[in-house]
């Protein structure tokens, strides 16, 4: 047997690391808040680089039917629908990167992850179990917390953008609001236009505002997400009810097909959040407390990668680990595998967030070098295997 490791956190990233750390040979415990199984959510983009990994950890067949093959990533204009740009998919980027590229709703792939946990024998979820920053003690290279029987050789904060672990390590971090806010929203794919229900992951670009949406649900329902400047915002939570008429209003005069997607969004399905950044943490680890995911280098959502960097993290603190004698050493050597990675896509990611929403001008020049331009990304983003690079 190998460690007894404490998850702060079941979400997607929680959910996945304690996966692949038990299938490393250790004890886990996850520890989370919700004192329910979570069924919530939106839609999710797996681009090859993150279906990777969840195929490695055999969750194949639990996904089957729940997932929806992505054919193309289009980038189309807001007023008159053209395609700016666009890349195939399906299978020409299975044969291209070794892995598909998938969208799924999140509640079926946190369902996939609990199920998988509930048959390993070296896994224990634990409901209704917050972790805040106050009850954490280190003692003598080990963790002690509230609810967990005995110390625990590791503790993981897989808790979001809010980590208490965080705190606990380095303190409050201060929040910078990007000037944008979102909105979510699921409606029902049935009578929309056979554009809306392709297979494709579709981006609109527009003056100050962006618009995305994809088939989930095997292509019963379609997910959309949509960006727009703000003046202010306080709120941090991603589950405020947004109302469909600020929605609407917001993309008056787009494309005609949008308005058709716009037209089924509801109040009941319709949530709002502000999009906020932080600076890099100077380091993920304390003693023996470790980060992952947001919780250490929180990703805008501008280029789909904020669930793969905790996936890709999951992997590479269970391959170190492994690989690693000791925890002292494998701590250090987990965090330089991904710092300069989630470094670059958090870059990446901003960038993309201005890039989006040009104005004329500059927009024209973006639509002719976007063809160019987006290859090298994807390449450079999906290719990525965890195992390849690790010493």
């Amino acid at each position: 047997m190998g460690y007894r490791i404490a998850i702060a956190g079941g979400g997607l990233g929680g959910l996945t690391a304690a996966l692949a750390l038990s299938q490393g040979g250790n004890e886990v415990i996850v520890l989370e808040q919700a004192a329910a199984h979570r069924t919530a959510g939106a839609g999710i983009q797996l681009s090859p680089n993150a279906s990777r990994v969840l195929l490695r950890l055999g969750l194949g067949p639990a996904l089957e039917g729940k997932v929806t093959a992505t054919e193309r990533s289009r980038f189309r204009h807001f007023r008159t629908g053209r395609t700016i740009t666009e890349a195939r998919l399906g299978a020409e980027a299975e044969g291209r990167y070794g892995a598909p590229y998938w969208q799924i709703h999140r509640a079926d792939l946190h369902e996939a992850l609990q199920t998988a946990l509930a048959n390993h024998p070296n896994v224990e979820l634990r409901l209704g179990r917050a972790v805040s920053a106050s009850a954490i003690r280190e003692n003598e290279g080990s963790v002690t917390l509230p609810g967990v029987d005995g110390p625990v050789d590791l503790l993981l904060g897989a808790d979001g953008i809010h980590s208490e672990v965080r705190r606990w390590c380095f303190g409050e971090a201060p929040a910078r609001f990007t000037g944008q806010v979102a909105w979510r929203f699921l409606v029902p794919s049935e009578g929309l236009a056979p554009a809306l229900q392709a297979p494709d992951s579709q981006v609109w670009w527009g003056p100050g505002k962006h618009f995305v949406h994809y088939p989930v649900d095997g292509g019963a329902r379609i997910n959309g997400v949509a960006v727009v400047e703000a003046g202010a915002w306080t709120e941090e939570s991603w589950a405020l009810p947004g109302q469909p008429e600020d929605l609407r209003a917001a993309f008056k005069g787009w494309h005609s097909e949008l308005q058709q997607l716009l037209e089924r969004v509801t109040p009941e399905g319709l949530f709002q959040w502000g999009l906020f950044d932080r600076a890099p943490l100077p380091c993920w680890h304390r003693g023996p407390v470790v980060l992952l995911g947001d919780a250490c280098h929180p990703t805008l959502p501008f280029l789909a990668q904020g669930a793969a960097m905790a996936i890709e993290d999951s992997a590479a603190l269970a391959l170190a680990l492994k690989q690693t004698p000791t925890l002292a050493d494998a701590l250090p050597s987990y965090e330089s595998w991904r710092r300069s990675r989630t470094a670059r896509i958090q870059q990446l990611s901003r960038r993309y967030g201005w890039v989006y929403h040009l104005g004329a001008p500059l927009a024209t020049f973006r639509n002719l070098a976007a063809p160019f331009a987006r290859g090298t990304t994807m390449d450079w983003l999906y290719r990525y295997d965890v195992g390849e690079h690790i010493p």
